[in-house]
């Protein structure tokens, strides 16, 4: 129907409730009151003015913050040299009254001006008789529609805005709802495009996810009080104890007026963001435990500094702020019958509601972003780099080229829908200690994440389950006769981590301390860093440097008669084993390889028999020397010093082949052992063929060793249980102990007493006394 121009004198125009002029003209459009009623349609002549002013009238002290916010931008914009410079941005601000038709009527008159009559530009152009301006109405940037249906660019080709679309926050809904295991819900939403949208898209979303909703109601305010208490009845007869709740403030508040006149079983409130941070809310019990996701709050440097400097004066200056002064005092700036007049003691900096309270800045933000966002779309249209043409205009589509930072510090930008990236907070409202009820942040949802990372829990949250959930290392067993949701908790075997099910880790990994997650087994070997393979290498190069010391010792003194006397060349050759063996025990520490393996094994087995066979042929000779001294006996011959070194070389020989055909044919090797514990790998040298790592056992049994072979086998057989016995790397060190003691066990028995009557009794390094023939010392 078109609206002919006899109707244009009944039809007054909508008048701002804030303005200042400028070059460029924002309007902003907020809901400052709440519409109540109109009065009766006749239909024989224009429907009556809509009116939200009068002292019944709700007024909102948030939406009134918000709209000061937007002033307070557009102040810190002019004042900015970099934005804009040389050009001045003025605003009209609107009250929707939280109503429709109000609201359109706001639109379109911004659309054409002051003028009601509808025309088709998008840029007005108005003159006065001081300024020229432009209104910009389009594009539309809304800090507060979150309507998924606005996305459509076929339908809404100029709308953009700076707070998520509800696609978004219902998969954040039913993210959370599933991480809390609850299943049986129910839903209320207002019976509006921000509703219905809203809550097909969860349901849609909460379907997929298996999730059963029990109810779905719909409601809206001006809608009759009867079906309101009906909505109010499903709520308290329903056996489901979650709700998610898609409605606007003021529809969410008479529900909770209403549930609040009855007692009410518990509920868990999941809320959109619509109202789930309105501080309106705080002031009901029966929101305890509420949880919803919430634009981010952030902290807007000076604000609260502008919206505390108003003064009476300023207030009376515009209706609005008149009222808000009035009614947060309770006296008049006007004298006003039966009404209180203002005496200026009030201070506006001991309010405390909606308007002074800027703890909570969420929508407050994206009013502040969706102002930027203009102004820098305009910016970048009409400005060079070293001025700005006013005359020039723009299309609205050149506003999603926006991609910028405000002066501090916010991102603000648009996809190809013109919406931004949904990030959102999870607010709980939880009591203080004084008993009141605070909003709490527990959680976010950030659709930048990777997938299955983008809902995280932080805080502590109210549960709602039939059962809590298993700890980490059980898994659930369902109880019998009773739903799905209602499970006893058992815990997993040994080895195993609790997923959806009790699943067993790899080989190479183990559960950590929770058995919620598999851990690779820390590998365990004797290293050069570990203090027992400190210990024990300090003793091998003491034992080494005894040996040098020792020879050097005999070196010097080879031609006294106790070194020739004890075959001096057999004691070379044996301190020079000696050395070997106390060198060998070092390839032993470290991680297991292949060259180190075969080094540590074949390297000892070949001083050990050099060793072993030096002792033999020294403890032959001695035997061999008393078994001369009988007459006839000519026993010397056969076991002079070729004979000696033939039978030495001859054990080495022998030890060296078997060596060479042990790495040939079964060499030893680096293996993980995973058998002597569970919960981690040691690493360990596998022997291969056992032959070769036996024959030193043959020598044990030797019939004519002297004390220091007694020492020898001794050490040798109790080094048997005790490396059976030893686990993980105690196993090399008890062997490498094995050596160490032995090889000490030999150079202190033969060498010791022989190096102090060197060093220290001289006179005692005779052939006489070594015959016995010196006479003893009376006592």
């Amino acid at each position: 129907m078109q609206i002919t121009s006899s109707l244009v004198p009944f039809v007054s125009p909508q008048l701002p409730e804030l303005s200042l002029n400028g070059d460029f003209l924002i309007g902003g459009i907020f809901t400052l009151h709440y519409y109540t009623n109109a009065g009766q349609d006749t239909y024989t002549r224009l429907p009556p003015q809509l009116q939200c002013s009068g002292r019944s009238v709700i007024m909102d002290f948030k939406q009134l913050r918000l709209a000061r916010s937007f002033e307070f931008t557009i102040h810190e914009i002019n004042n900015s040299t970099d934005l804009l410079p040389g050009i001045t941005l003025g605003y009209q601000i609107y009250d929707s009254c939280s109503d429709a038709q109000i609201t359109s009527k706001i639109a379109l008159q911004c659309v054409n001006g002051m003028d009601p009559v509808f025309n088709d530009t998008r840029l007005h152009e108005r003159t006065d008789s001081n300024y020229t301006s432009f209104l910009i109405t389009e594009p539309q940037v809304s800090h507060s529609a979150t309507c998924a249906c606005l996305s459509d660019k076929g339908q809404f080709p100029a709308f953009l805005r700076t707070i998520p679309s509800d696609q978004h926050q219902a998969a954040a809904l039913v993210k959370m709802i599933k991480y809390f295991g609850w299943t049986w819900i129910g839903a209320l939403h207002s019976d509006t495009d921000y509703g219905n949208y809203g809550t097909a898209a969860f349901l849609k979303a909460a379907q997929e996810e298996g999730i059963c909703v029990e109810y779905s109601e719909a409601y809206y305010r001006t809608q009759p009080r009867i079906k309101l208490e009906r909505v109010a009845n499903v709520i308290r007869r329903s056996t489901a104890r979650v709700i998610v709740a898609f409605l606007h403030a003021g529809d969410m508040k008479l529900i909770f007026e209403e549930l609040a006149r009855q007692p009410l079983p518990p509920i868990q409130w999941i809320g959109s963001e619509a109202w789930i941070a309105h501080p309106d809310f705080l002031r009901f019990n029966i929101c305890a435990g509420a949880l919803g996701f919430g634009v981010p709050r952030l902290v807007i440097p000076g604000l609260r500094e502008f919206l505390l400097d108003l003064s009476p004066e300023q207030a009376s200056k515009s209706p609005v702020l008149t009222e808000f002064w009035e009614r947060s005092f309770s006296c008049s700036l006007k004298a006003r019958t039966g009404t209180r007049e203002c005496d200026g003691s009030e201070d506006i900096r001991s309010l405390q509601n909606p308007y002074t309270d800027t703890s909570q800045l969420r929508l407050t933000i994206l009013v502040y972003k969706a102002t930027y966002a203009i102004a820098h779309a305009i910016h970048g249209v009409i400005c060079n780099e070293t001025q700005c043409d006013k005359t020039i205009k723009f299309a609205p589509w050149q506003l999603k080229r926006v991609n910028v930072t405000t002066k501090n510090g916010y991102q603000v930008n648009f996809d190809s829908n013109g919406d931004p990236k949904a990030v959102y907070e999870l607010i709980n409202l939880q009591f203080k200690k004084d008993g009141t009820l605070d909003f709490v942040t527990v959680g976010s949802y950030d659709t930048s994440k990777p997938e299955g990372q983008e809902f995280k829990v932080t805080g502590a949250v109210p549960v709602s389950v039939c059962s809590e959930s298993c700890p980490p290392g059980t898994r659930k067993t369902v109880q019998k006769g009773r739903p799905v949701c209602c499970y006893d908790c058992i815990p997993c075997a040994e080895g195993e981590i609790n997923s959806l099910d009790c699943i067993r880790c790899s080989l190479d990994f183990w559960p950590n301390t929770k058995q919620d997650s598999c851990l690779p087994k820390p590998v365990e070997f004797l290293s050069w860093d570990d203090t027992l393979s400190i210990i024990l290498i300090v003793f091998s190069i003491i034992g080494a440097f005894m040996a040098v010391c020792v020879t050097a010792v005999f070196y010097q003194h080879r031609t006294s008669p106790i070194v020739r006397a004890n075959n001096s060349e057999l004691s070379f050759l044996l301190l020079f084993s000696l050395t070997l063996c106390f060198l060998c025990s070092l390839t032993f520490i470290g991680r297991p390889s292949e060259w180190s393996c075969k080094l540590r094994h074949t390297a000892f087995g070949i001083t050990f028999v050099l060793c072993i066979s030096c002792v033999l042929g020294k403890t032959i000779v001695v035997l061999m020397a008393f078994r001369a001294t009988l007459p006839g006996s000519n026993v010397m011959k056969w076991f002079g010093p070729p004979q000696q070194r033939l039978s030495i070389l001859a054990f080495t020989l022998i030890q060296v082949l078997i060596c060479v055909l042990w790495v040939k044919i079964s060499p030893p090797f680096p293996f993980k052992n995973q058998k002597h514990y569970k919960e981690k790998i040691i690493l360990e040298c596998g022997l291969g063929s056992a032959i070769a790592r036996k024959l030193p056992d043959n020598f044990n049994e030797a019939k004519f060793i002297t004390f220091s072979m007694l020492i020898f086998c001794a050490v040798w057989i109790t080094f048997i249980p005790a490396y059976v016995s030893s686990p993980g790397k105690f196993t090399v060190a008890v062997e490498i102990f094995a050596i160490l003691a032995s090889s000490f066990g030999l150079i202190i028995c033969i060498f010791a007493p022989k190096c102090f009557i060197i060093v220290f009794r001289p006179e005692q390094n005779t052939k006489k006394h070594l015959m016995g023939k010196v006479p003893s010392k009376a006592l």
